[in-house]
């Protein structure tokens, strides 16, 4: 269960501005985010791939699963976290790429994908969303379809929005991510998860000893193509583990 707020040619400076925390079982083990490569992106280290991804090129794809009844999840024969590699590593434009995944979307457990390469921002769910070009504005995608109103992508898009207007900084894009408003149970969707979970899951960011807020990632593209990335990661308890890595990429 993860968020990717994100304002798409809303900033005079900045044409793509992100805020992501990935979800996840604590035990789960990954890689933070390092350069491999041409490649900036964390390791799942447990099925391959990776959560979000950035290259020197200013090339961006991120991917959240589909929150759905547990009886009606399909595993996939292949990793979600293999889409954002795939796209990252092609020269195809945005939608060019998604349209060319529609014949093996079954392939993939229910995922949602961002792609962007600095000129198109597109996105597609295997669960309804059709690839499209993104229009300008200021979107959440969570565990639902692109801009499903649930308390925390409302939530997150009024805080994104704030952020823009004082500069979008990047400690404040970090700042609004570990958020932990938690909404009242006749706000909650019911998503066949049962109530408990939905509770879990609610907040922007996610706090509990087995499963939850694993990595925050702030990420601002300049108009040069050039970007400003950081990423903090989270120890089980919900604090800190370490200073955010921040890296400064110039063409």
């Amino acid at each position: 269960m993860c968020i990717i707020l994100f304002a798409w040619q809303q900033h005079p400076d900045y044409p793509l501005i992100v805020a992501a925390n990935r979800d996840e079982f604590h035990h789960r083990p990954a890689e933070a985010a390092r350069w491999r490569g041409d490649l900036l992106c964390g390791i799942d280290l447990a099925a391959g791939g990776t959560w979000l991804g950035v290259t020197r090129a200013g090339r961006f794809a991120a991917v959240t699963n589909y929150r759905e009844p547990i009886q009606e999840q399909t595993p996939g024969n292949r990793s979600r976290g293999m889409l954002p590699m795939g796209f990252l590593e092609s020269d195809d434009t945005p939608l060019r790429w998604l349209e060319k995944l529609v014949p093996d979307q079954e392939q993939y457990g229910g995922f949602n994908m961002l792609a962007c390469d600095g000129k198109e921002l597109s996105y597609m769910g295997n669960r309804g969303g059709t690839p499209q070009t993104v229009k300008p504005g200021i979107y959440a995608l969570s565990n639902g379809l692109l801009d499903t109103q649930w308390p925390k992508t409302e939530r997150g898009k009024a805080l994104m929005a704030r952020a823009l207007e004082g500069g979008a900084d990047i400690q404040q894009l970090l700042d609004l991510l570990a958020d932990q408003q938690l909404p009242d149970d006749e706000q909650l969707p019911e998503t066949g998860v049962g109530i408990e979970l939905e509770r879990l899951v609610a907040p922007i960011f996610i706090r509990s000893a087995a499963y939850g807020t694993r990595a925050s990632t702030a990420l601002r593209f300049h108009q040069n193509g050039d970007f400003d990335f950081a990423e903090q990661r989270w120890q089980p308890s919900g604090f800190s583990a370490g200073e955010p890595t921040l890296i400064l990429q110039q063409q």
